[in-house]
């Protein structure tokens, strides 16, 4: 059995799932898709742990805030993001180190 799983990762954002659902959407480009969803299509990220990085919902963070998404960076976990509904998604993967220009 193995110990380990390697991923092409090259980082990783929490996003938190209850505050996405609460919102329901106001992500993307008409709108109408959370945060997580709509963050991998503008990056065109695959699905998986053989993606270039990944962005997975996750259960509660217990921040909860209100009108806006709470968003963890893998890899600065120290300071956490609260996204609005409408924010820049190529800012917003700036910031998490995402940037599309990274991954084909």
């Amino acid at each position: 059995m193995k110990d380990q799983v390697r991923s092409n990762w090259s980082n990783v954002a929490l996003v938190c799932r209850k505050c996405s659902k609460k919102l329901d959407g106001g992500f993307g480009p008409g709108g109408g898709e959370r945060l997580a969803k709509a963050l991998r299509k503008h990056l065109s990220l695959k699905t998986g742990r053989k993606a270039a990085a990944g962005v997975l919902e996750v259960k509660c963070l217990g921040i909860c805030p209100k009108g806006a998404v709470t968003v963890v960076d893998g890899a600065a976990s120290r300071e956490w993001l609260l996204v609005r509904p409408g924010a820049d998604l190529d800012e917003l993967a700036e910031t998490l180190g995402l940037n599309a220009s990274e991954h084909p």
